[in-house]
């Protein structure tokens, strides 16, 4: 089968002017546009959570920040939202990046595209986790383990709702008291000791004592160490005979997992560093993983159910260690494309395409970032050890949709050069901006390394993995150009962890399910035909040698790693009509726990929408599984520019 060029292609296909209704025109609007923002939301700072797991971010807040700093801090990312007309958002996106722009051209498919709206709503994109053991991972117990060790649930009635108001502000530092009082009424032993067990309970990070006052018992609740210091496990308090590690089932909606960690953290008075998980999560979806967490007892994370919204914690255990990034199997997608433009046929042959062919396993735009500066271009001027010009592109202004702090920041850098008087710009310094500059602040605009060094090790190497995507991509789309979906002499396979060259007598012992490909490294072998002169063409464009790979900076050497260039998942779907485009079309875990049934399906009604679940192994994207079932260019760019027509 021949691979199909992508030509121009849209998230909405061009519609007859007679069929554009008032109230249609007003429909798009209000979909497209709602489901499009939030995606650019999600995936402004080219830090991709959808099934990639080859990158682990450092949530440890700094040091030297008090604790009262980071929870404004976090409270501040947890509200920013800058409301920008449709037209305004559609112009500044002009200037991000399509998929051509990142090597992203073909298709393996012969079907015709139709239209259908991604994330419309969060609830249409669901995503579970596949553990270890290759299960999927579904919350559907939010029962606590009975433990010996842990305090009665009926001692925490001892304190009033107005105590946990104030206990809680307290926590928070959100009242200007240096303690809460609590009077004993009933002044026994057994009262005060359930009266300070309830407060360590429940507020983690308070301490407690026993004060007489006129003749009066009184329960005193303090900060342990001052706003400077989060609450450590405590090592005393912990039997040994139970496993260190209380490992949970997290369900979340419209929240990215590191900024759930932070929102668990601040709530728990803990250092988010101590929570391990197996992948990263989308923000624009509901999702289900596992979460270990260091001597933190399940009643306390249980706790946590009755005071946070779109966070629920179930499925407890204590477990002896912690969880690996990258030791999951995969992730399994419950996906919802609303009004849906197709013929039942189109629909068919698309998903059909789907299950037996599969989908070129393209690195998403999510890789790259969306503003004018792709993460690859940073990465590649890593590579080149050309610094100035690294932070040139990090904090350089930029045409197109940013936070207005960050374009302050930006333009006093282009001013001045002076890193503390950009810092002072940003009132949110934990973004890779406000790190760079704090090392720059630091070391000097002469010890760059230094400076950039400061930021965590595994956000600074997303640039140099987005920039071995970038050329991974344009890779693959050359192969398939040069040979379709052919196996061919010179082909990669893998033996083992090895990759081995395909033989011209053994060609038909594989599929191009088994072909893969390389991301350039120095330990790593290139395919042995054409396209391993198209590698060496792409890296000396760039000024780099592909017979040296390494860096002088020992964290920035490339190794490599093989890739897949095309995923089979096993898919399952089906076409549901409705009249609602507000009614939810997947049944999630917290609606199972609940009772809460989905809306029957009309056999009939105003618009289609296609459900699919399908599982993908780690490291790979689900829109562009999307991308080949609809023929759609993903890009945020691609889709707002489309989208405008119907606004004007």
């Amino acid at each position: 089968m021949e691979s199909i060029e992508m030509a121009s292609v849209s998230l909405k296909r061009p519609i007859a002017s007679e069929d554009l209704s008032g109230d249609s025109v007003k429909r798009q609007k209000v979909s497209t546009e709602t489901s499009l923002k939030a995606q650019y939301v999600e995936h402004s700072s080219g830090i991709q959570n959808e099934n990639t797991l080859d990158r682990e971010l450092t949530l440890e807040v700094p040091a030297e920040k008090n604790e009262k700093e980071d929870i404004e801090e976090a409270e501040l990312l947890d509200g920013e939202t800058e409301e920008e007309s449709p037209e305004s958002f559609a112009d500044m996106m002009k200037h991000g990046l399509t998929e051509i722009d990142v090597g992203i051209t073909k298709f393996v498919s012969t079907h015709e595209g139709f239209s259908g709206i991604l994330k419309e709503r969060y609830s249409d994109f669901v995503v579970h986790e596949i553990g270890k053991e290759g299960k999927v991972i579904h919350l559907n117990d939010l029962s606590v383990p009975a433990d010996e060790e842990d305090p009665s649930q009926e001692i925490y009635s001892v304190l009033s709702p107005e105590d946990k108001k104030r206990l809680e502000e307290l926590q928070l530092f959100k009242n200007r008291e240096d303690n809460v009082e609590i009077e004993v009424v009933e002044d026994t032993k057994e009262k005060r000791t359930y009266i300070h067990q309830a407060v360590k309970g429940l507020f983690p990070g308070l301490e407690t004592k026993t004060e007489e006052r006129e003749g009066k018992k009184y329960i005193i609740a303090y900060h342990a160490a001052g706003k400077k210091a989060l609450s450590n496990p405590r090592k005393h308090s912990w039997p040994k005979a139970r496993g260190s590690y209380c490992h949970f089932v997290l369900y979340k909606e419209n929240k990215d997992t590191m900024d759930a960690i932070n929102v668990l953290s601040k709530f728990l008075r803990i250092k988010p560093n101590i929570f391990s998980y197996m992948g990263t999560k989308d923000k624009r979806a509901i999702t289900v993983q596992e979460i270990a967490v260091l001597k933190i007892t399940a009643q306390r994370l249980a706790h946590l159910n009755k005071c946070l919204m779109n966070f629920k914690l179930g499925n407890f255990s204590y477990q002896k260690n912690p969880l690996k990034l990258g030791e999951l199997q995969g992730n399994h997608f419950t996906v919802v494309l609303r009004n849906v433009t197709g013929t039942s046929e189109q629909i068919v042959q698309a998903m059909t395409s789907l299950r037996d062919i599969g989908f070129i396993n393209y690195y998403g735009m999510q890789r790259f970032g969306t503003t004018a500066v792709p993460t690859y271009q940073v990465g590649r001027a890593i590579l080149q050890s050309n610094w100035n010009e690294m932070v040139d592109l990090i904090l350089k202004p930029r045409p197109g949709a940013e936070k207005g702090y960050l374009v302050q920041c930006r333009e006093e850098w282009a001013k001045t050069k002076d890193p503390e008087a950009a810092l002072r710009k940003l009132p949110v310094k934990r973004c890779v901006e406000g790190q760079l500059l704090r090392g720059l602040s630091m070391y000097g605009l002469k010890n760059i390394v230094s400076a950039f060094g400061i930021i965590p090790r595994n956000n600074r190497l997303m640039y140099i993995h987005s920039y071995q995507s970038y050329v991974w991509n344009n890779m693959v789309s050359k192969r398939i150009e040069e040979y379709g979906l052919k196996v061919v002499p010179g082909d990669l396979v893998l033996k083992g962890d090895t990759a081995v060259p395909v033989e011209e007598g053994n060609v038909d012992s594989y599929t191009i399910n088994d072909i893969v490909m390389p991301l350039p490294g120095f330990d790593v072998i290139y395919p042995k035909h054409k396209v391993a002169a198209a590698y060496e063409e792409i890296l000396a464009a760039d000024n780099l040698d592909i017979k040296n790979m390494r860096h002088r900076v020992k964290d920035y050497s490339l190794a490599g790693a093989y890739r897949k260039i095309v995923i089979r998942p096993q898919v399952s779907w089906e076409v549901v009509s409705y009249d609602d485009p507000k009614i939810p079309l997947v049944q999630t875990d917290l609606d199972k726990l609940e009772g809460k049934a989905l809306p029957e399906y009309k056999t009939e009604g105003k618009y289609r929408a296609l459900k699919m679940e399908f599982s993908l192994p780690p490291s790979t994207y689900a829109t562009m599984a999307i991308r080949e079932v609809l023929k759609m260019d993903t890009s945020i760019k691609n889709q707002t520019q489309l989208n405008t027509v119907w606004l004007r």
